[in-house]
């Protein structure tokens, strides 16, 4: 039916009905999967702060928290993906899925092929969300990184009077010497000119006072 995963995967399924919850559960072990079950929205969030999933498969319309509002929960407090397992399967209910960040949609009654495929198209989609993610994370790492250095080979530049491809070259090799990266120097270098300019400071105001 379909490939066991290299490393398996956790999923919630939260849903009222144990003969749901057993069947879609044994259809995914089957697939190689680890899954937990929850019958109701506050079991799910026990869960999920006990462990987070991978992924999480979320009835709609279940009795207390429905499955829209645990999908907001869990768009709020948490990072985990997740499904819609829902009985109506028009299009306006499939917008509402997509409106609150589902990465996928099930029409019941469930039977095992459309399951898997719709399950691990939105397994896929989770997955290249999270290198999005981690991506962008890292350029941002990197931008402000980039800034650190750039303040510093100014603040070198000012101070000795030097061009900006010798300021940073000195600052790279410094860097280089002390077997560190260039923007820990940098910002080591921001810190102590930030902490001098304030001991200036503190000795202008004493010589003010005298």
């Amino acid at each position: 039916m379909t490939t066991v995963p290299a490393a398996k995967r956790r999923i919630l399924i939260v849903d009222d009905d144990p003969i749901l919850l057993q069947f879609i559960g044994e259809i995914l072990r089957h697939a190689g999967y680890d899954t937990v079950s929850a019958s109701s929205g506050a079991q799910a969030i026990a869960q999920i702060e006990a462990r987070e999933p991978d992924m999480a498969l979320l009835d709609i319309t279940m009795p207390g928290m429905t499955g829209l509002e645990l999908a907001r929960h869990l768009n709020e407090l948490t990072t985990v993906p997740f499904m819609f397992l829902s009985a109506v399967g028009d299009s306006d209910s499939a917008r509402q899925a997509a409106a609150y960040g589902a990465v996928g949609y099930v029409v019941k009654p469930v039977d095992a092929e459309r399951l898997m495929a719709a399950f691990e198209a939105g397994l896929a989609r989770a997955d290249e969300i999270r290198q999005l993610r981690r991506t962008e994370m890292n350029l941002n790492a990197a931008l402000a990184a980039g800034r650190e250095t750039s303040l510093a080979v100014g603040l070198l530049m000012g101070k000795f009077q030097t061009d900006r491809n010798t300021a940073f070259e000195v600052l790279r090799d410094h860097a280089r010497s002390s077997r560190r990266k260039i923007n820990e120097v940098a910002d080591q270098l921001l810190a102590a000119e930030e902490t001098l300019n304030s001991l200036h400071a503190g000795f202008a105001t004493r010589l003010k006072s005298k």
